[in-house]
């Protein structure tokens, strides 16, 4: 049941992967999250002295979250249990709370019980860990990609300190390569490879924040470097393809960016706008799923300010519809771009706002009789449609003296042009 057989003298097999190998063994080996874990922080000062209280570990991937779960095995006296999400269930988890209670109440000692992927557990599996947090039988460290406000529960949340685990900074994933590289008894050392400046630089951007990323990399470019002990950038490029992107459909990422996009047209900068498309598109998001964003955006905040735009976001949904992808992606770009540089105007957005407030909270008070169609002749006895006058016949042909409003909104004015 545990992740790590004995996470006191945990030993990595020479076998395992390069980034398995290359896992800080000790705090002080700990690269680039120094706002949480630098000398004298709390959190590190909490798994020094053995008093950490449940934890949530929020970031991307690579950036340390599963290696600090091991770290605290092994200074910890408590009991120290792993679950991934991905694998365990809930007659699991109730055999684990179990364990715990009988062990607090035997001993007085708690369980640490970390849980991978923890934002994968569904509202049930995360309710069975409550009591047990409550009693204090249990310290729950969650390792989570995900947003923890939208993915743990809040009663779970609310008895846990959030810790955000930032991507790894440039001269964090520069410094864990050259450690791989020199590390003779884990790591390269003993392969005597000479790693390029601009093979360096390649490899520290492919990695785009993520420490396993970069080290994968780094293991594959040693095999093919074998012959010349020489990474070059373009053999690093040759391995990388395309860089990977942080991007999940149905995470926080997805809704990051598309915010990112629709906000950077609002305020009409063309270059971001195409940027965070390019970002979303790569990445692979459902082009059409942009498309319908874009058509939104068209009345939301440039409506009659430029009717075009509206045309042109339909325009590049059902060109995106009708050719497809890749080649989708230049119409996408050209209504992102025209709706990025069209004049704005949420006065649409604020009108029907407003009109909805009306609708919805006031009294509903019928349609005026003179509105009204009058088909019968009972209809017309009953006032149906007196009163009414036909706007084409009217002096500019509008009917200034017609009310179209009920009476409680008489008068009142919804649309600011």
């Amino acid at each position: 049941m545990s992740l790590f057989d004995d996470p006191v003298a945990e030993e990595t097999s020479a076998s395992a992967p390069l980034a398995e190998r290359m896992r800080p063994r000790t705090l002080d080996e700990f690269v680039g999250q120094d706002p949480l874990l630098g000398p004298g922080r709390p959190l590190r000062l909490a798994i020094e002295q053995d008093r950490l209280q449940s934890i949530i570990l929020w970031g991307p991937p690579g950036t340390g979250k599963t290696t600090l779960a091991r770290l605290i095995a092994r200074v910890t006296r408590a009991k120290f249990v792993s679950f991934s999400a991905v694998l365990a269930g809930i007659k699991e988890i109730r055999t684990v709370m179990a364990e715990a209670e009988e062990t607090r109440r035997r001993g007085g000692h708690r369980t640490i019980l970390f849980v991978d992927e923890i934002h994968r557990f569904n509202k049930a599996q995360q309710d069975a860990f409550l009591p047990r947090v409550e009693a204090g039988d249990i310290v729950l460290i969650g390792a989570t990609t995900e947003n923890p406000s939208f993915e743990v529960n809040s009663a779970l949340l609310s008895r846990s300190k959030v810790y955000v685990l930032q991507g790894l900074a440039p001269e964090a994933i520069r410094t864990i390569v050259e450690r791989a590289l020199t590390d003779r008894e884990r790591g390269l050392g003993s392969l005597g490879l000479a790693l390029e400046d601009e093979a360096m630089a390649a490899l520290v951007r492919y990695a785009n924040g993520d420490a396993r990323v970069a080290l994968n990399l780094l293991e594959m470019a040693s095999g093919a470097a074998a012959g010349t002990g020489q990474i070059t950038a373009s053999l690093v490029a040759d391995l990388a393809q395309n860089r990977s992107l942080l991007y999940d459909k149905t995470g926080e990422e997805h809704y990051n960016l598309i915010s990112a996009l629709h906000k950077s047209m609002r305020n009409s900068d063309p270059d971001a706008s195409v940027y965070w498309l390019a970002r979303m598109v790569e990445a692979g998001e459902d082009p059409l799923y942009i498309a319908r964003r874009l058509v939104r955006f068209a009345s939301e905040d440039i409506g009659n300010a430029d009717p075009q735009a509206l045309v042109v976001a339909v325009a590049a949904k059902d060109a995106v519809h009708f050719i497809g992808m890749p080649e989708g992606n230049t119409a996408l770009a050209q209504a992102t771009i025209y709706l990025a540089t069209a004049p704005k105007s949420n006065a649409i957005l604020r009108a029907y706002g407003e009109a909805a407030d009306a609708a919805t909270k006031d009294v509903a008070e019928p349609v005026p009789l003179h509105l009204r169609n009058a088909p019968t002749g009972l209809m017309k006895q009953l006032g149906y449609a007196k009163g009414y006058k036909y706007a084409h016949d009217e002096p500019g042909s509008v009917a200034p003296d017609m009310e179209c409003l009920p009476p409680a909104h008489r008068g009142r004015k919804f649309y600011k042009p």
